[in-house]
């Protein structure tokens, strides 16, 4: 984490507003690594999920696509390239983006300010590097984008134990990791060449 930290604080030598993408499969710790930049670099950063822009609960009943929540079609793709792009455009007082409440399972509007004077933007995500349909702008709007890797059996464990924590039972979270988590992690994992830098850890 000090050699990550110390590289997003190069970021912010250049001058201006930079981006920093946080991309990886479900399980991989990308939103841990995420928070703890964040944390380090202090008033200069703020984090922006793309969870928060997860489709409604009550849209995903209307869709019949609730089983496949996490799946590139159940989140508003071009809401979060049009935040990127506010971002990015730098012209804005402060800018609101939604944060997703687990407690709820549902996107809060609103949550979280970044103000024209931060200039670290991290935001982290499983579909930053898709290059087709809704999500192919993504990557044109971060200046760089970091790809987190993780050994399969760690990360299935672990989204395995998230998923319990959550509520289900172990058959249910087994299920889960190993159905739909799984075919987004193959969408997740397809865009891994794309990245600028892929941070590996392999250890309990």
């Amino acid at each position: 984490m000090d050699r990550l930290t110390e590289l997003a604080r190069r970021l912010l030598r250049k001058g201006g507003r930079t981006i920093l993408g946080i991309t990886g499969p479900p399980g991989a710790g990308k939103s841990t690594i995420a928070a703890a930049i964040v944390d380090a670099v202090g008033a200069d950063a703020r984090l922006v999920g793309m969870d928060g822009f997860h489709l409604g609960h009550a849209e995903l009943i209307r869709l019949g696509r609730v089983d496949r929540k996490g799946a590139p079609d159940t989140f508003d793709a071009l809401g979060y390239t049009a935040l990127l792009r506010r971002l990015r455009d730098d012209t804005e007082a402060v800018v609101y983006a939604p944060r997703f409440e687990r407690a709820i399972e549902d996107p809060l509007a609103g949550a979280v300010a970044i103000e024209r004077h931060v200039p670290l933007v991290v935001t982290e995500g499983n579909y930053l590097l898709v290059g087709d349909g809704a999500w192919a702008e993504v990557r044109h709007l971060l200046d760089t984008c970091w790809y987190v890797d993780l050994p399969e059996t760690i990360r299935q464990r672990r989204l395995t134990a998230r998923h319990e924590g959550y509520g289900r039972s172990a058959g249910e979270a087994l299920g889960r990791t190993l159905g739909s988590d799984h075919v987004n992690t193959e969408v997740v994992e397809a865009t891994r060449h794309r990245a600028d830098l892929v941070i590996t850890w392999g250890s309990d």
